[in-house]
């Protein structure tokens, strides 16, 4: 940024509850508010049994982790980019493993705020909301779902979309895919902005025109929180509900607030229309639906397949394939016929993901004060799991990362000489944590050098892991910062794709 960075104070205030829904009683929603290091995030979960919570969670911690590493003059954008990337080869992995995990994914929107400069990484369609200090609304997030893609593309208005049987299939995610491309944005903010991030379990029941109403006239960030869930309650709370809100700097009250102000820029400005079961259409928020006119969402995390982005989608507006076009000269007929047969498909498949229950319990809230947010209890069902003994030898490195370093030079005088690929993971992160860059550069590279050596399942996580871990050094050494994005599709070309031990 061209102006010199400012230092405003940050107030927030969140909420999460399960919703009203008996067939969905678990949260499966994860959020992160710290004003202390300006890292805001919410994370709203896809699977079933355990799944949507463990992914969300993870999300949540490997950003949270991400950011309680920040070394001084890390370039910010990096590194959300970078912990965004490693949550999703994270999750992907785990749900490539574990069966009871195979549909796992989630969205995440997180936002960095230092001084006047936000920074914005979004996956999914949980969404970023800024009020502006003159009262305009802006959505800062565009929704990576099927029907929101084809509402932008021209082919499908907001009322279509609100109706469509395929609202609630996200077309991005964290987990779906070994790779996943996000929305990055930084911007310039004023005195007095604030922001709202939030899951669809709010949006589905709020829409933008109340939001900016609400937020204009009541100042109090909690008050704010207590009556978006009031009003979801109100209209049916039919998902997972979950708001984080930040007010940087200084409480504009609503008097002063321009009373001309434009309208809401989003592509939802209009009230949305919910079609009944009896033909009536009544206005998005305020139809007071009765328990038994409750319809689950089937929130389903769906990889686009070929055939759909070559009939449907521009070649700019594709996630990972931007190479190619769509064949020129297709006829409307054509179009529309192909349409129609991904719509069935897609509702074969949104069945099949739907059956079964998926619960076990709420998620801690997390008080409007508090800086972080509480893990829940590993399941016993997966606690001695390869991948989770390995996360807990993580987290002892980094609980202290100088003694770690210590005992391990006791009982291996040579650690680089090891041979084995996760030790000397290990060994790297807590010499990159103690600072010793160089140190821990050839550890990383020593475990990639032999977890290609002997392909597995353990290995290949070890790894993706080392990877991101050799990335994270040339970030901060400042030699190259492309170094880092090409390690990591390095990793993503040659790490494991598939659950099964490769054959050495």
């Amino acid at each position: 940024m061209n102006q010199p960075e400012k230092a405003f104070a940050l107030e927030s205030s969140a909420i999460t509850d399960r919703g009203l829904n008996e067939r969905r009683p678990l949260n499966e929603d994860s959020f992160l508010a710290d004003n202390q290091r300006g890292i805001f995030a919410v994370a709203d979960g896809v699977g079933g049994a355990e799944a949507g919570e463990v992914a969300s969670q993870t999300a949540i911690e490997v950003l949270d982790e991400a950011f309680r590493h920040q070394l001084d003059g890390a370039d910010i954008e990096d590194l959300m980019e970078l912990a965004i990337q490693r949550a999703n080869a994270s999750i992907h992995q785990m749900a490539v493993e574990h069966a009871k995990f195979s549909m796992m994914a989630t969205t995440i929107v997180a936002l960095h705020l230092k001084g006047n400069v936000a920074i914005i990484g979004h996956v999914g369609d949980s969404r970023l909301y800024r009020l502006t200090p003159e009262g305009d609304l802006v959505r800062e997030t565009e929704d990576h779902s099927v029907v929101e893609e084809e509402v932008r593309a021209g082919r499908m208005t907001p009322e279509q979309a609100a109706n469509h049987p395929s609202k609630n299939v996200i077309s991005r995610a964290l987990g779906a895919e070994d790779a996943v491309e996000v929305d990055m944005k930084t911007i310039e903010i004023q005195d007095g902005t604030q922001f709202m991030l939030c899951s669809d379990g709010i949006t589905r029941h709020v829409p933008d025109y109340e939001l900016r109403q609400l937020f204009v006239v009541q100042t109090d960030l909690g008050a704010v929180c207590e009556e978006l869930k009031r009003r979801c309650y109100e209209r049916g709370a039919e998902d997972n509900l979950t708001a984080v809100l930040i007010r940087v700097g200084k409480t504009i009250p609503a008097t002063q607030r321009a009373e001309d102000t434009e309208p809401t820029i989003s592509p939802d400005t209009d009230p949305t229309l919910i079609a009944k079961a009896n033909a009536e259409q009544t206005m998005h928020g305020f139809n007071l639906r009765t328990e038994e006119e409750l319809i689950p969402p089937s929130r389903i995390a769906f990889p686009a397949p070929v055939s759909y982005e070559e009939t449907h989608v521009n070649a700019s507006e594709r996630p990972l394939k931007i190479e190619d076009s769509p064949p020129a000269g297709r006829s409307f007929g054509r179009t529309v016929v192909r349409f129609f047969l991904f719509l069935v498909v897609l509702a074969a498949v949104a069945g099949a993901f739907y059956a079964g229950s998926r619960y076990k319990g709420e998620i801690p809230f997390l008080g409007q004060t508090a800086e972080t947010i509480p893990l829940a209890t590993p399941s016993p069902v997966v606690v001695e799991d390869p991948i989770l003994k390995f996360e807990r030898a993580r987290r002892e490195v980094d609980n202290n990362p100088a003694e770690w370093l210590a005992n391990a030079r006791k009982t291996t005088p040579n650690p680089l000489d090891s041979s084995d690929p996760e030790f000397l993971y290990l060994y790297g992160r807590a010499s990159l944590l103690s600072g010793q860059t160089d140190e821990a550069a050839k550890a990383f590279e020593q475990a990639i050098t032999i977890a290609d050596q002997n392909p597995s399942t353990p290995n290949a996580t070890v790894r993706k892991e080392a990877a991101l871990g050799l990335a994270a050094t040339t970030l901060k050494s400042q030699k190259n910062r492309l170094k880092a994005v090409t390690h990591f599709d390095e990793m993503v070309k040659k790490a494991t794709p598939t659950g099964s031990p490769a054959t050495p």
